[in-house]
């Protein structure tokens, strides 16, 4: 393949793929490399003995940004509602609307009596935040409009909202702050704060964390699970012309030559390059640079860590999905101790004492996290057999705390433990007899994730918020910045370009990515 390509794309995951469909649309020859058999990434559906399972994002948040994305891109893929509820113990809410806030709050009050003016002041918190969310994503966004050329929607729509958006965007920058930090103003009760924010990565932004009150409401399933947004975007990048290469990998990238080797040997040229894969490899195959500013960067990403992963159980249950629809619903956050893991205390401490030890320390964590449940079939009736659901649940889990099990030997013995707990805390909870109507269960843990996506550390939401400098960007009002590198003609996109990621930014920058890219071959620059 000694072929010469306007842009080469590595990486096929969602950041990827969107960034391929808006190059080749536009008449830019496109090679996109996927170093996995199938693309998607951290966005999949597969199929086990009759069921769908989505093996990454469990359903969407549109944002303002990827409604807009599938329309202008001309993707016709059939969606449903997504309603999201949250547990604790026996007490549920369902999410439905904005009045559901308050219903929230009263499950806190009856919860936490002794802490009823916290939770209203807490709530109003929210409220403040959803606003500002409003404003944020108050518009479809106008990076995904087709023609900045009509005067009636720039003077009255686009102009009136930039404005706002400059305004509100000030406030938000300001909302940096670790999210129990920022809840500790209003309250002192650990297990209140720990119920509001165990579920985020540790030290998530308030912003982030908060705003999902608002974002619950903006959750949509695609009919045939999550990884039909996968399919569609891959068919949009064959059918303009271009070309994906899967089960390869680029092993070197020598910029000065632009030319990359695949895993195969065959060599590669390009004119412009985006990465749009875990940001520590590419500074791991980029050969031939002594740019101090490269070396910065290399050196910054091969220090910090990934953020957090998730432990997730797979489940086909003998169970109706009417039954399980009443008692949990299609999308749910289940914590089941009103303690939460405010009294728990950390990993380490326990394994300094043995991985016994550990392990007994697993078992009260899985008894005290908060899950997130999703049933594919009650959203579309189609992914599981009749009469039977499938059940997928997960909970944040260290990846260094797996990795002293998979050290030490003990690594299924881990796995079999953790399903055991979990179907137990399920069963005494929420379904009753759930052992006995498990057809199956099969489990992927932050090893797997790491091995089948090559994710660092893997890592669900690309850098951890604990890392004392982060090697992406994270200043809303300079999302456009987050796309370059100190590589010669390299751009970048995706979950680890900037921080706070998700499905939505993934799709953005790699709609930045491919409008960079197109200006930069039109003009000869980067």
């Amino acid at each position: 393949m000694n072929k010469t390509y306007d842009t080469i794309v590595v990486g096929g995951g969602i950041a990827g793929l969107t960034c391929a469909a808006y190059l080749c649309r536009k008449g830019i020859s496109t090679l996109l490399v996927e170093k996995q058999e199938k693309l998607g990434g951290l966005v999949s559906t597969f199929w086990h003995e009759g069921f769908a399972f989505d093996a990454g994002a469990r359903a969407f948040v549109n944002s303002g940004i990827l409604h807009p994305m599938m329309k202008s891109l001309g993707i016709k893929m059939e969606v449903t509602d997504n309603p999201i509820t949250i547990g604790i113990v026996d007490r549920w809410v369902r999410m439905h609307s904005r009045e559901s806030l308050q219903d929230y709050a009263n499950l806190l009050k009856e919860i936490f009596p002794e802490n009823v003016a916290d939770v209203d002041r807490i709530i109003e918190e929210i409220k403040k935040i959803i606003v500002y969310l409003e404003v944020l994503y108050g518009i479809d966004n106008p990076l995904f409009t087709e023609d900045m050329r009509d005067m009636e929607y720039l003077t009255k729509t686009l102009l009136p909202w930039f404005i706002k958006y400059q305004k509100n965007m000030r406030k938000i920058e300001r909302l940096n702050e670790p999210v129990n930090t920022y809840l500790r103003r209003f309250t002192n009760n650990d297990a209140l704060i720990g119920m509001i924010a165990q579920h985020f990565f540790e030290d998530t932004p308030t912003f982030f964390a908060l705003s999902y009150f608002g974002l619950y409401l903006d959750y949509f399933y695609p009919l045939g699970g999550t990884g039909r947004l996968v399919e569609e975007l891959a068919k949009k990048v064959v059918e303009a012309g271009g070309e994906i290469l899967v089960d390869t990998s680029v092993t070197r990238i020598d910029p000065q030559g632009h030319e990359v080797v695949l895993s195969n040997g065959q060599k590669v040229r390009y004119k412009k390059l985006v990465w749009a894969a875990d940001q520590s490899s590419l500074y791991k195959i980029v050969s031939g640079t002594s740019d101090s500013k490269v070396e910065q960067q290399r050196a910054l990403t091969e220090a910090s860590k990934g953020s957090d992963s998730i432990y997730t159980l797979f489940l086909g249950v003998d169970l109706e999905k009417d039954y399980i629809n009443e008692r949990i619903g299609p999308h749910a956050f289940y914590t089941p101790n009103t303690q939460g893991l405010s009294k728990l205390g950390r990993w380490e401490t326990a394994a300094r004492q043995g991985n016994d030890h550990l392990l007994e320390w697993v078992g009260s964590y899985l008894e005290k996290t908060t899950y997130e449940i999703s049933c594919p079939s009650l959203r579309d009736a189609s992914l599981a057999p009749e009469g039977k659901t499938g059940m997928i649940v997960s909970s944040l889990m260290d990846y260094s705390l797996v990795r002293c099990f998979s050290d030490a030997g003990q690594y299924d013995g881990f796995q079999q433990f953790c399903n055991q707990k979990i179907i137990e805390v399920l069963e005494r909870h929420l379904l009753p007899d759930l052992n006995k109507k498990t057809l199956f269960s099969f489990s992927a843990s932050p090893l797997t994730i790491e091995r089948r996506t090559g994710s660092k550390q893997g890592a669900i939401t690309g850098w951890a918020f604990t890392n004392p400098k982060m090697p992406s960007m994270n200043q809303f009002s300079k999302v456009t910045q987050s796309i370059k590198t100190p590589i010669k003609d390299v751009a970048q996109c995706g979950q680890w370009t900037f921080s706070p990621s998700g499905v939505p930014i993934s799709v953005l920058t790699g709609k930045l990515a491919a409008d960079a890219v197109s200006k930069a071959l039109k003009r000869g620059l980067l």
